[in-house]
């Protein structure tokens, strides 16, 4: 029975790095997107163009009985050695004019969705010979931001859950890493935003480095992920008096 690698948020950005990236390793894949964005075409782009076995699965991942049916389907019918838990969503908005449910969306798509697929998907990544799952953190993760919150707050989760569960599942075929990137390059409006100051320039990267290094990495069973050093150099050494009101400046000029 063939073996596949999931992947969430598949469509584009970095999800649709990653899906391009396992193709070209001529790993088959199960594709996971919302409805209405292409998805069945783009698997069929990958199976023409690179000779292996791509399924596409549409639904909205916000939704946790969607997560459930989601796992209750992989589980019943694939062989998974690989997940890949890149949906999730973020932005800039002030706490006080925010929407309930856009804050309730941060929640949903980059904690509970991650962590759910991961426990749902665990029993059958155990089975395989060797089992892999990279979750998608931020550099925001070390750090609070203003005007951002509970991204920050979010991404913090993932990167502890990760390094959590890597330590807990030493000693069976499966290991964890986590990647932690700043800004992708993804589409015009993250580009405009995230553009209008200097530390936006300077971190900002290619999803397709993303997805080549991490998966790189993710081989090697490296925990840690780390794709831009120099930023994460300067998130680190960096004191928290200074760090925190300068990445909120920045964060700010993104809604004015």
């Amino acid at each position: 029975m063939k073996e596949f690698a999931l992947v969430t948020g598949a469509r584009h950005g970095l999800g649709k790095s990653f899906a391009i990236e396992l193709s070209k390793m001529k790993i088959n894949t199960i594709l996971v997107s919302r409805t209405n964005h292409g998805l069945q075409d783009f698997c069929e782009e990958l199976k023409e163009k690179y000779k292996i076995d791509s399924r596409p699965y549409e639904t909205d991942l916000s939704v946790y009985q969607n997560v459930i049916e989601l796992a209750n389907y992989i589980n019943q019918n694939f062989n998974v050695f690989m997940l890949i838990n890149n949906v999730g969503t973020g932005g800039t908005k002030k706490m006080s004019g925010a929407d309930v449910d856009y804050i309730n969306n941060i929640i949903k798509l980059n904690v509970v969705t991650t962590s759910v697929l991961t426990h749902q998907l665990l029993p059958n990544l155990l089975k395989q010979p060797a089992g892999y799952i990279l979750n998608i953190s931020s550099l925001a993760a070390y750090l609070p931001i203003g005007y951002k919150t509970v991204y920050p707050a979010s991404k913090s989760f993932v990167y502890s859950f990760s390094r959590g569960l890597n330590q807990e599942l030493k000693g069976t075929n499966v290991s964890v890493s986590v990647v932690c990137p700043g800004p992708i390059r993804t589409n015009d409006e993250v580009i405009k935003r995230v553009e209008k100051g200097f530390f936006g320039k300077f971190m900002i990267l290619e999803p397709e480095f993303i997805a080549k290094k991490s998966i790189r990495k993710l081989f090697q069973k490296k925990a840690d992920i780390v794709v831009n050093p120099m930023v994460w150099l300067l998130i680190m050494i960096l004191p928290k008096w200074i760090k925190i009101p300068l990445m909120t400046k920045i964060a700010k000029k993104e809604i004015s």
